[in-house]
């Protein structure tokens, strides 16, 4: 009986997902003034790295370190540089123009929904367009997220208020990944 539940566990243990978090697609500096290198360090090299390293050295809630880790992911490579003209096209345009009218109001409500969350968390735009909440780390695996902002405080405090972030977090998203998300469903 120990045998075969030693088994078990060495069985269950090949099946654990080693975690990596993935390299930036640009320069820790290259998303100022939206995002200060301060705020990269501080939220990419330590917070991000520190769900990756939980989760593989089983530190902490596994679920909860699995979300930071997944969502985070997802996160870092859907920004780029800033730009004042930066819009959706492609799919992301296609999907938003017809569940929300305009880019403009898909902004008002993936905001209105963002302002609503209580606590940490993160605000999505899945592949249907559904815009929706995730509380702290509560990734739900088969949701498929196309877009998503990470409303913890670190992820703005050290550089503006949390209506400045989402005010100007648009100028730093690339929509071609967006759109690979998309098509890619």
């Amino acid at each position: 009986m120990l045998k075969e539940l030693k088994h078990i566990i060495v069985e269950a243990e090949k099946q654990r997902p080693k975690l990596v978090l993935n390299p930036l697609p640009y320069k820790r500096d290259e998303l100022e003034p939206v995002m200060n290198k301060e705020s990269i360090d501080l939220h990419y090299a330590k917070l991000s790295k520190g769900y990756v390293d939980r989760y593989n050295n089983k530190e902490g809630d596994d679920t909860f370190n699995f979300g930071g880790a997944h969502l985070h992911n997802l996160f870092w490579p859907m920004l780029q540089s800033p730009s004042s003209g930066n819009r959706p096209s492609g799919a992301s345009e296609e999907l938003i123009n017809t569940k929300f009218g305009s880019y403009e109001k898909f902004k008002e409500k993936f905001i209105e929904k963002a302002k609503s969350l209580q606590g940490s968390g993160w605000c999505y735009m899945d592949v249907k367009g559904k815009i929706d909440l995730i509380a702290n780390q509560d990734f739900r695996k088969g949701t498929q997220i196309a877009f998503l902002v990470d409303m913890w405080e670190h992820s703005y405090l050290l550089d503006t208020t949390k209506d400045k972030y989402l005010d100007n977090i648009w100028r730093i998203i690339n929509w071609s990944i967006v759109n690979d998300r998309l098509i890619g469903e």
